[in-house]
Order: C-alpha cells, then structure tokens, then sequence
C-alpha cells in the first residue's frame, strides 16, 4: 500500500524514549487521506503524538465500500524501502504485482506479507470483476537496520493459526499469541492478531508485559479494557500488560498490534523508511530515474511520481512529536 498524499511530511519515528512503560488507555483518532481515484481511507499511524505501536509504523483503515458499480482499489506502481507492508482484508479482493514478478490475489483473512527490504516497487488494484463490498486494512512494519537491505520478496499464507475462546476467534498475522505462531518471516519481535468477537463476549486475551499493544476497530460494537472504541479509531494500550479485557455490544471485528518497542530512530517519508535525510533522497532519485527498484509488469498505467522533498531538513527522531 502506498502512501499517495502528495504532500508528503517526514515523520521521525522510533526510539525507547517514549515508549509508554505502564498500561494506558489512549483513543487515537483517524485522519482521512485520499487513495488513488476511489478510496478513502483513515489513518491511525503515523499519529499526532504516536508514531509507532512495537515495530508497526503505519496504519490504514478502509471501508466497507460499496464498490458495484466502482473500479474499486487502484494503486499505481510505486516503491517501497526499510519496511514490509500486510495486506488484511475483511471483505474483497485485492490482485497483487511486484517487481520480484509477484501475482497474487489476496482474499479475506488471507496474509499478504511483502518485504521490501533494500528496494521493491508494487501496485494494488480491485480486480475487473470484483465483489460489492471492499474493507480492509494495510499496515506497515519497519525493518530493523540488520535487515532494512534483505533481498525483497513475497509471501501469500492463506492457512493462518486460529485462537479461540467462547466469543472469541483469533486469526494471527505475525508473531505468536497464546501458543499459536504465524508462518508470515518477522524480523523483530511483533505480534498481529484480527479478532472476530460475537455480540455478548467478554474474554481476556494474554499478552506479553514487555510488548506494548495498540487495538485498531474493524466493525461493531466493542469495549477494550473498558473503553469503547468505533470503527477506524484505535486505542494505544502502553505496555507492562498480561491480559486485556475484551467485551463486545455487537459482534465486532478488532485487530491486536503489538510488539517490543523499536529502539531504533527513523526517518520515514513518503514509501520510504531511513536513518538519514541521504537515504531517502537516493531512494527518491533511483526511483524517479528507473533504477534501483525495478518495474511492475502487467499494470495498466504508469508508475506514481514521487513528491517534492520538503523544504526543512529530515532527521531521525523519536516516536511522538
């Protein structure tokens, strides 16, 4: 998933120094962006005063959207550096290319999992023939400096690991969570978990003290630890919990994020994750001049530009402003 706002910021990202050492309850709200031509989606990470949730990095939420009579998705080739990016879906499709020749059409509660690592260039597209409905979720994870320049690759698991409990069916995208373990490659310690909870559930999921834990709403009804959160807001939980309380009004679907916090500073912009301000303008020149990142094939249309660099200098900060 791309980032296409044209007005691209720096976000310094990363760092203990802010990390939430105990359990809080903090309600982030979205900010709506414009993807593509046709979908609208809500951002949570990066957040006014949140940067980062373990090594989760960016966080869209969209739909559901009645796609009919729409084309539905429509990302152009564009690149991606220092990161993996997930692909969730709870309702369509979404046909998948890369530059590693990549063809995959990920369904619902199947993981697309791409690693970018040193360079990768993808698009994403609803398919011609596509169902209604479109929702879903593209999150990022930032990848630690002894991995930011892997060989890029992609991964389809359409076979996850399910917890249950009485209300309660959790799908895991990465890491482990109660015994279970995702076959998606992590390269920090991370969790992602979708939570499908049925209306009158009221189950406590374990969770590791020394991860911290942030809870993105999907649909439904909901309280997590007490606190209601609506579709596309997510709650940031701190760190230092063993379990969390988890009650549902109405069936609901909700996404744990979790992890040890990211001890390294960055510098995201743009589709790019760095250290320095010399990275990310190299990684912008290799891609406006074909090289480095290679090319899509089989998308009708061009490549998306890069903006402009902003004008103030990008340095490697903390996680909040």
């Amino acid at each position: 998933m791309s980032n296409l706002d044209r007005e691209a910021v720096p976000s310094p990202c990363g760092g203990r120094g802010f990390v939430v050492a105990e359990p809080v309850r903090e309600l982030l709200s979205p900010r709506s962006v414009k993807l593509g031509e046709a979908t609208e989606v809500r951002r949570l990470l990066p957040n006014l005063g949140r940067r980062m949730v373990g090594a989760w990095c960016f966080v869209d939420h969209y739909g559901p959207d009645d796609i009919a009579e729409e084309p539905g998705m429509q990302v152009p080739p564009h690149p991606h550096m220092g990161l993996q990016t997930v692909s969730w879906l709870h309702e369509g499709e979404v046909l998948h290319r890369d530059s590693t020749g990549s063809l995959q059409t990920i369904r619902p509660r199947e993981l697309g999992l791409m690693t970018s690592g040193r360079a990768i260039s993808h698009s994403e597209e609803s398919p011609k023939a596509h169902a209604r409905f479109l929702h879903g979720a593209q999150l990022w994870v930032a990848l630690p400096d002894a991995h930011r320049h892997t060989e890029p690759h992609f991964e389809h698991h359409a076979d996850l690991p399910v917890v249950t409990a009485p209300g309660l069916s959790a799908t895991l995208l990465l890491g482990a969570l109660d015994g279970a373990a995702s076959p998606g490659t992590t390269y920090t310690p991370i969790v992602g978990a979708d939570l499908a909870l049925a209306q009158g559930a009221d189950v406590r999921l374990p969770l590791e003290p020394d991860f911290e834990y942030a809870v993105l709403s999907m649909s439904g009804e909901a309280h997590v630890d007490g606190v209601p959160v609506l579709p596309g807001s997510m709650l940031y939980l701190g760190c230092g919990r063993t379990e969390l309380p988890l009650r549902a009004a109405s069936d609901a679907g909700l996404m744990l994020l979790g992890g040890e916090p990211f001890e390294e500073e960055l510098v995201m912009w743009w589709n790019f994750i760095g250290r320095s301000q010399q990275d990310i303008e190299q990684a912008r020149t290799d891609w406006m001049t074909g090289t480095r990142f290679g090319e899509v094939k089989g998308y009708d249309g061009g490549p998306l530009p890069a903006p402009e660099l902003p004008p103030v200098p990008l340095k490697a900060r903390g996680r909040v402003r």
